[in-house]
């Protein structure tokens, strides 16, 4: 049985698909209550608080660790989770981490996903790591104003990093939990294109056929509406990075296709299965 935490979002949603797809036993985790696929278990749990993850993890062999947004806190304590699964005889746990973990290492989430990281690969569990850049699906928080307005709201919108899909993470994360290959596995998980979220607004209207504007924010208006959902710190180590991205973090990384065999998808193809919330 596998355990797939954050299992109602943008990776833990198609993971639970693929997984029940490949005819594995999955329980799927979130804090609520959610339809899922045919034959997989649901438990409501939080995960700040972590005893209440133990019934999911009872005959578990394996772990999908996403973090919520409260784990990120630096006052958080995310390891726990990790004893917890080892205790309860879970033997590989795939985490879901950051591309900044290696590209801004200095960052204050960074270092208390570094240290998570740590603590997994001296687990002595088998482990995969994934450290995905910007997510295709944060455009999600445009919908509304889309849809409304015809507006797409964001801040720096000629500074383009190479956004991946979350469909590929999941795809990625099924191949690390299935195959034993991918055990020690550090993977950097990009799109095949660098993208401007001015471009990506352009990307939504042509498959809307009809004009999209373009509104830029100010950094402070960005960390405000970010912090609706994050703490803080990980808002601005977020926005470090989609102000001024360093070359390593424009590099369009090989890892997708290594793991899958196929190139990574493109933002328009993201675009194109999520259209309809944008209408």
């Amino acid at each position: 049985m596998i355990v797939v935490t954050g299992a109602t979002g943008n990776v833990g949603r198609p993971l639970t698909q693929a997984l029940a797809e490949a005819g594995e036993q999955v329980t799927a985790v979130s804090r609520n209550a959610a339809a899922m696929p045919d034959g997989v278990r649901h438990v409501a749990a939080d995960l700040a608080e972590p005893a209440g993850l133990a019934p999911a993890l009872d005959g578990a062999k394996a772990l999908f660790l996403l973090l919520s947004g409260d784990l990120h806190a630096l006052d958080a304590r995310p390891a726990d989770i990790i004893g917890m699964a080892a205790a309860r005889g879970v033997r590989r746990i795939v985490l879901l981490s950051s591309q900044g973990v290696s590209t801004r290492p200095l960052g204050p989430t960074r270092v208390a996903m570094r240290a998570l990281e740590d603590t997994l690969r001296e687990s002595g569990l088998d482990w995969a790591v994934l450290r995905p850049g910007g997510f295709a699906s944060n455009a999600f928080a445009w919908a509304e104003s889309v849809r409304t307005r015809g507006t797409v709201a964001a801040p720096f919108g000629d500074v383009g990093i190479p956004v991946v899909d979350p469909a590929d993470i999941a795809e990625v994360a099924a191949a690390c939990l299935l195959d034993d290959r991918h055990n020690g596995g550090v993977y950097e998980l990009t799109g095949p294109e660098v993208i401007t979220p001015r471009r990506q607004a352009q990307t939504i209207a042509s498959e809307l056929g009809s004009p999209v504007r373009f509104h830029e924010l100010t950094r402070d208006e960005a960390k405000a509406m970010m912090m609706q959902a994050v703490p803080a710190e990980l808002a601005d180590d977020t926005l470090d990075i989609i102000s001024a991205p360093i070359p390593a973090e424009l590099r369009i990384s090989p890892d997708v296709e290594t793991v899958l065999g196929r190139a990574p998808r493109p933002f328009s193809s993201w675009v194109a299965r999520n259209i309809a919330v944008f209408r």
